[in-house]
């Protein structure tokens, strides 16, 4: 039986409840997923075009609510209106980036191959997996959330999408599934296209529910990997895709030096933003010796002065003791400020460690998901290499270069691209701009699926698998498949790319 007990959402900045949330029954949870699985025939058949125009009138209505959205979510998470409002503008952005890629139709992949003497006909195009489980973030209750990257990708690539509503904003969750449900709605979209449901356990029952074809998940590693365990240990097993915290190192080079001054107060601005609370938040810092990197940025944090509220009570206790972790490994303490604050307050801290001490399986490797950064100082730069090597997966990592042409750069960059899903040069990895090249994902354990990224425009990949039509008439195909090209997508024919009908 789901436990009748009910989550409660809190206000950070005091700790007093906000919103409350019974828990779904297993018999709710039966019918959304059986709405689900009833709208998947009709998400499928219809041409990308159409549900590009289903997810512009969610985001319609997304804008025209948004003052109520931003206070609703700054009660629930204490991240500002202004950052609020700026990724409200992004997730409302977003979903009608992911309806242009779907009506773009190239992430159906279709290919045609005339018979011959040799061979048949040959069609293959992606096709949805199914109904999606979406797990979103507690630190971006937009962009990340109900009808975040991975709702709106799923619902672009043909996939009815149940939603677990984070038990951190569920007031937020809730007004956001209202929304869509009647937006969804008024332009003829079936009854199942996007379902909410809340509870711990109704979370576990769901990844296992037998009609679910795949979950997302955007948040930590303990909870990504409990998410990936068991949806292996179904009698069918699906995929997780689950993006998770890392350290995404930064890396300066001998010549970098110079700079130090500027790499010191853009590491300040890029750790503490959000109080911390990014998966892309760079956590580890290598640095020639002699340039004082810890000092600086300990100088630059200082008069910044932030005082961070962590999202929940959890992540502001796993702060404190994520430092304490970092000193029991040998970090030595240069600047901890703040975290006596009512709420879920928490400090801001630089640290430094020896080099030595970075090293595979030592907890300076670990996220602290806060306003926390550590700075390790080389020597040489065949160290580097050697510490490179060490690092586990992440999502990105940055590279600081000197002026002119900088040896240590190139050959550091192979290593870094090994470990990373994104490398960025000379900036800050904070925030994955929503372009379509991007790569927002990475080696494991950042990912459960490295060749897979939840932003950009690769995104829908995730939710689709490929079917090959042997030999088959035009007319029994469905219509994404046909030959005749009805919806005009971009198909390949006899390797030969083109939106015409294929003869």
């Amino acid at each position: 039986m789901t436990s009748a007990s009910p989550e409660i959402s809190h206000d950070p900045r005091t700790g007093l409840p906000t919103t409350t949330a019974r828990p779904t029954s297993r018999t709710e949870l039966a019918e959304t997923m059986a709405r689900a699985v009833t709208a998947v025939p009709t998400l499928s058949r219809v041409a990308p075009s159409e549900r590009a125009r289903w997810l512009h009138t969610v985001a319609d209505a997304v804008e025209v609510a948004r003052e109520d959205l931003v206070r609703l979510a700054d009660w629930e998470t204490a991240l500002g209106t202004a950052r609020l409002q700026g990724e409200l503008t992004r997730t409302i952005a977003q979903a009608r980036f992911y309806a242009d890629e779907a009506a773009d139709g190239y992430f159906l992949r279709v290919e045609h191959d005339t018979a011959d003497q040799q061979t048949p006909s040959m069609t293959r195009v992606n096709m949805p997996l199914g109904p999606v489980g979406v797990f979103g973030a507690s630190n971006f209750p937009f962009a990340f959330g109900v009808l975040g990257h991975d709702t709106a990708s799923a619902l672009a690539a043909g996939c009815p999408v149940v939603v677990k509503a984070h038990p951190a904003h569920l007031g937020l969750s809730n007004h956001l599934f209202d929304l869509a449900r009647s937006a969804l709605a008024a332009v003829g979209a079936p009854d199942g296209t996007l379902g909410i449901v809340h509870g711990f356990k109704t979370g576990i029952e769901l990844v296992q529910h037998a009609d679910l074809a795949a979950v997302a998940f955007t948040g930590s590693q303990s909870g990504g990997m409990a998410l990936w365990r068991l949806a292996n240990a179904r009698p069918v097993v699906i995929p997780v895709f689950a993006e998770m915290g890392t350290v995404n190192p930064v890396v300066v080079t001998p010549l970098g030096a110079t700079r130090i001054e500027e790499v010191a107060h853009g590491l300040v601005s890029s750790f503490t933003l959000g109080h911390g609370q990014y998966c892309t938040k760079p956590g580890l810092v290598l640095a020639p010796k002699g340039g004082d990197l810890a000092a600086c940025v300990a100088d630059e944090l200082a008069r910044l002065a932030p005082e961070p509220v962590m999202l929940t009570r959890r992540i502001a206790d796993g702060v404190m003791s994520g430092v304490k972790a970092l000193q029991d490994a040998g970090a030595i303490v240069a600047l901890q400020l703040g975290g006596d604050g009512a709420g879920w307050s928490a400090p801001a801290a630089v640290l430094e460690v020896p080099l030595e001490e970075v090293k595979a399986g030592s907890k300076v490797l670990e996220e602290v998901f806060g306003a926390v950064v550590v700075v390790a100082e080389y020597d040489t730069p065949e160290q580097v290499l050697a510490t490179l090597t060490e690092l586990p997966g992440a999502l990105a990592a940055t590279l600081f270069t000197g002026s002119g042409e900088d040896l240590w750069a190139a050959r550091w960059l192979e290593t870094l691209s090994n470990k990373v899903g994104r490398v960025v040069l000379d900036g800050w990895t904070t925030g994955a701009p929503l372009v379509r090249a991007q790569q927002h994902g990475g080696p494991w354990p950042s990912t459960t699926q490295p060749t897979a990224t939840s932003i950009g425009a690769r995104a829908l990949e995730r939710f689709v698998r490929p079917v090959a039509y042997q030999g088959f008439r035009d007319e029994l195909l469905p219509p994404v498949a046909r030959r005749s090209n009805p919806w005009s997508l971009p198909c390949r024919v006899d390797g030969n790319w083109t939106r015409a009908r294929a003869s």
